[in-house]
């Protein structure tokens, strides 16, 4: 008896090994893309990237799992929130990220925002109405407005469409890893994804 205990133990033992394989084993072309001309980085971070846009609600869907994985990241990964600003209404999205982020407010404001948009409807997809809801979070209005326009955010912006062409990204949600990989697809593995290619990446360093 006790050998058929001891052998159902082995069985379930192997069995769940073979599923953490299978689960490891992510395949180019279906659960990440490798991009043809990847971004040179220097340094000894790995860089992930994940562009957004508060209008969209795959962005959304995905932006506890971030969240959550950004918290207990290894070290040696640096994470970027990366407002997509393809097109004229995204960017005031990301002119309006940027904006707060320069004054110490993203912490506070980056979930409220996407919380107003996504779950109340709210259509604050211009410089007037994110000014005001910005303003109701505590921002100083006339500071908010004189950097929405400056030349510190149209830099980051220019930084922004820059990555977002050189990644070949046409929309969000988009995690891209150390400018060679991106990553769309299920919000709850993506994280898992993202794991398993800065594992790769590490490897590739060495």
């Amino acid at each position: 008896m006790k050998r058929v205990i001891a052998l159902t133990g082995l069985a379930c033992a192997i069995g769940l090994a073979n599923m953490g394989v299978q689960a490891a084993d992510y395949v180019a072309g279906k659960d990440y893309r490798v991009l043809d001309n990847p971004e040179k980085i220097s340094g000894d971070s790995i860089i992930v990237r994940d562009f957004f846009w508060y209008g969209c609600p795959h962005c959304y869907a995905l932006h506890p799992h971030m969240d959550k994985w950004s918290k207990t990241k290894d070290k040696d990964v640096a994470f970027f929130k990366t407002p997509a600003a393809l097109n004229p209404v995204w960017e005031a999205s990301a002119r309006g990220f940027y904006a707060a982020q320069l004054l110490g407010f993203e912490d506070k404001t980056h979930d409220a925002l996407f919380d107003a948009v996504q779950k109340d409807g709210k259509k604050l997809f211009d410089q007037k109405s994110l000014a005001n809801w910005y303003g109701s979070k505590g921002v100083d209005q006339k500071k908010f407005n004189s950097l929405y326009n400056s030349f510190a955010v149209g830099t980051k912006i220019g930084r922004s469409q820059a990555g977002a062409k050189r990644y070949q990204l046409t929309g969000v949600p988009a995690v891209v890893v150390h400018g060679k990989y991106v990553v769309t697809g299920d919000p709850a593995n993506v994280p898992k994804v993202v794991d398993y290619l800065v594992d790769k990446v590490r490897a590739e360093k060495k």
